[in-house]
């Protein structure tokens, strides 16, 4: 299991497909963090770095771990004190952004249980997803599976060959690693209506960081997003590092997703409309 507390530099890349390609990248850093207990920084850093757990789940809950504990009993998981580790970006400045919160949980052997993939929106809603190893996948036959889902997983497994082509790391790895998938509940970007199926391949962290996500709506693979980057022990140097490199790191994300969100619509890309509040958690 990763040490923690650990930094990411990373960075973020956004792919969409339809109606036509558009790319963005951002470079970013991200907390890996042991919810129980988050890291306690010398006083001069405490502005750049808060774990606050009023920004995560229902936001009422006394600490990070007891929000999630709270979320994961209403879904009849209990974890039985086995740890957790949660990859987020901490408030900076007094401000957060976190589109994407993983929690990796484990029963007391340390064994997965399951994944948590919190989201939030630029409009103040959140939703968290509760994921399973999809352990079935690599055996279901074709009959079992819609003919958009057998196309979508050929272009997968092309694009596995691809990244093995061009040696990307881990990729001899890839089947021990762990897959979900999970139907799309929320509202995220204003582009998508709240349709399709999530793929996602969250292996921990560990020195490398590398996380895939794939929306596949009817007619084949819409969206792809991806997490890059390399631990860096935490000190203060390190995080002054960052600090000075990305300063408003969190509000930097927002604002380019509000950009690039311009950007599309001045460029003809149709807006959909905003189902109510359609999220387990309340908007804080």
């Amino acid at each position: 299991m990763s040490t923690v507390p650990a930094l990411y530099p990373c960075t973020i890349a956004h792919v969409r497909t339809t109606p036509w390609r558009y790319a963005l990248r951002h470079r970013t850093y991200m907390w890996l963090v042991d919810p129980a207990r988050p890291p306690r920084l010398p006083p001069l850093l405490r502005p750049f770095a808060r774990f606050d757990p009023r920004d995560h789940f229902t936001g009422d809950r006394p600490t990070l771990r007891a929000g999630l504990d709270a979320f994961l009993a209403a879904h009849g998981v209990d974890l039985d004190g086995g740890s957790v580790l949660m990859l987020t970006h901490a408030r900076v400045l007094g401000y957060v952004f976190n589109p994407l919160t993983l929690y990796w949980c484990h029963g007391p052997e340390g064994e997965t249980r399951c994944v948590v993939a919190e989201v939030h929106n630029t409009y103040g809603g959140r939703h968290a997803y509760l994921l399973r190893p999809d352990t079935t996948g690599a055996a279901r036959t074709k009959d079992a599976r819609t003919e958009q889902a057998f196309h979508a997983e050929k272009q997968f497994h092309a694009e596995k060959q691809f990244h093995a082509e061009q040696g990307f790391h881990a990729e001899k790895q890839f089947h021990a690693e762990q897959e979900f998938h999970a139907e799309k509940e929320f509202y995220v970007s204003p582009f998508f209506p709240v349709d399709g199926r999530y793929r996602m391949r969250l292996p921990p962290p560990g020195a490398r960081l590398d996380l895939t996500v794939h929306l596949d709506r009817e007619g084949g693979r819409a969206f792809t997003a991806t997490v890059r980057g390399t631990r860096r022990a935490v000190s203060t140097a390190s995080l002054l590092r960052l600090v000075l490199r990305y300063p408003w790191s969190t509000l930097a994300v927002a604002a380019a997703i509000r950009a690039h969100g311009i950007r599309l619509y001045l460029r003809g890309l149709p807006v959909q409309p905003r189902p109510g509040h359609r999220t387990t958690e309340k908007a804080i």
